[in-house]
């Protein structure tokens, strides 16, 4: 215990494995992002939106509530043993995506993903805010995120790539099993827990502790709710952007390999962004970046609707990218700041959960009202949705002491001191 040390650089080692192990995470998302909408339509001849999306849907509600036990099991169990089990239940998912005879098993290997998502991502969040102390938090989840979104379009764009040559079965799939064997025995023999880290950090917090910590997370807490509600509308575009979006551009005749380029630019921009917004978490006003964030995607988003080439896809996928990648570190760090060490794991896991359940709400919403009124419609109502949710930031959130609001403070008082 006392040879503990809070802080990125006293940790770099593991967080730097952290965050490699993170990437993997990101990867087997990757795996379903640019063609298993193209898989439902051509191999399993599914043409309703709302079927078409019931990969997400189970998805996102299975991952949710992975998201919330992981949070209540983390002080219990062990940050380390949730990671590793994880990865052993995310390496049976490649094989079913890649031999699955009917659509039903491919939502099954998508309840198994949800869980290793909810396990392993959650997992290595909490350990790396563990490990870097109150100071740096906000570069630490952006380096998180960056790690596990730029996995997310590197293998989106792999497998649109492999699935345009090879077809859309079971050569892109690959790569999956290599992710989840390198994932597992990574976790499982090279990673150490941060028990000691929390224990660390409470001896000196003096951040009050949550009295109700899942109604104070989801909505009580002015600056917790305000992320929570904003992290699930975040998701839900994100959704709709996983599901309806390769739809969309289909149905305006790119093939699959353009459609793989543009479904990774918006993860791309998203993840490499990360490392320049989640250290601007750290400097400046939260509820700043979040509302400029929440913003900058709705604007986005109803630009969509009048994109004519794949020039306009991209730079629009590009402007997307960079609002989610304003929000994403900042929700976190945003969780972290407003809670004690020891209410920490369990908030963000409730954090997570109304978060990721976005993913489920986005697809059902977006699905029925693409197949009730049409895919523009389900992308206009996503788009007013998100600036609400902006508004709602701006509205009732507060600004903590940024590190340069105190910064200016501490010169000011410097100078007064000076002056006496």
């Amino acid at each position: 215990m006392k040879n503990v040390q809070l802080g990125l650089k006293e940790n770099w080692q593991q967080f730097t494995l952290l965050v490699i192990i993170n990437a993997f995470v990101g990867g087997m998302i990757g795996l379903e992002r640019s063609i298993l909408p193209q898989v439902a339509e051509t191999e399993f001849h599914i043409a309703a939106k709302t079927a078409i999306l019931s990969f997400i849907i189970v998805f996102g509600i299975v991952k949710a509530t992975t998201n919330y036990f992981t949070g209540a099991l983390a002080n219990k169990i062990g940050r380390k043993n949730l990671l590793t089990i994880g990865w052993l239940i995310g390496i049976p998912v490649p094989f079913v995506l890649m031999f699955a005879n009917s659509w039903n098993w491919i939502v099954a290997a998508n309840v198994l993903l949800g869980i290793n998502q909810g396990l392993t991502w959650s997992s290595t969040v909490v350990m790396k805010i563990d490990l870097v102390g109150e100071k740096q938090r906000g570069l630490a989840m952006g380096l998180n995120e960056f790690a596990g979104y730029i996995a997310v379009a590197l293998v989106a764009f792999f497998t649109g790539w492999v699935a345009s040559r090879y077809g859309l079965r079971p050569y892109p799939f690959y790569i999956g099993i290599a992710l989840s064997l390198m994932g597992f025995f990574g976790s499982w023999l090279l990673v150490r827990d941060t028990q000691h880290h929390v224990v660390k950090e409470t001896s000196y917090s003096k951040i009050t502790r949550l009295k109700n910590i899942f109604w104070e997370t989801t909505w009580k807490d002015k600056n917790l709710g305000s992320v929570t509600q904003a992290g699930l509308i975040n998701n839900l575009n994100d959704g709709m952007m996983w599901g309806i979006f390769p739809l969309l551009l289909s149905s305006k005749g790119f093939n699959i390999e353009q459609i793989g380029i543009v479904t990774a630019v918006y993860p791309a921009v998203w993840g490499l962004g990360q490392l320049v917004t989640g250290r601007m978490a750290d400097l400046f006003c939260k509820k700043d970046i979040l509302f400029i964030g929440m913003l900058l995607q709705g604007v986005a988003l109803i630009a969509l609707l009048f994109a004519t080439s794949m020039t306009h896809y991209v730079l629009l996928s590009s402007l997307l990218g960079w609002g989610t990648a304003m929000v994403y570190p900042t929700f976190l760090a945003t969780v972290a700041e407003n809670t004690h060490p020891v209410d920490r794991a369990n908030s963000l896991g409730i954090f997570r959960f109304w978060r990721d359940l976005g993913y489920s709400i986005g697809a059902i919403l977006t699905g029925i009202v693409a197949d009730t009124l049409g895919i523009s419609s389900s992308i206009l109502l996503v788009a007013v949705l998100t600036l609400l949710s902006g508004f709602l930031i701006l509205f009732r959130m507060k600004c903590s002491d940024s590190f340069i609001d105190q910064s200016l403070k501490n010169r000011f008082s410097l100078k007064r001191y000076m002056a006496h």
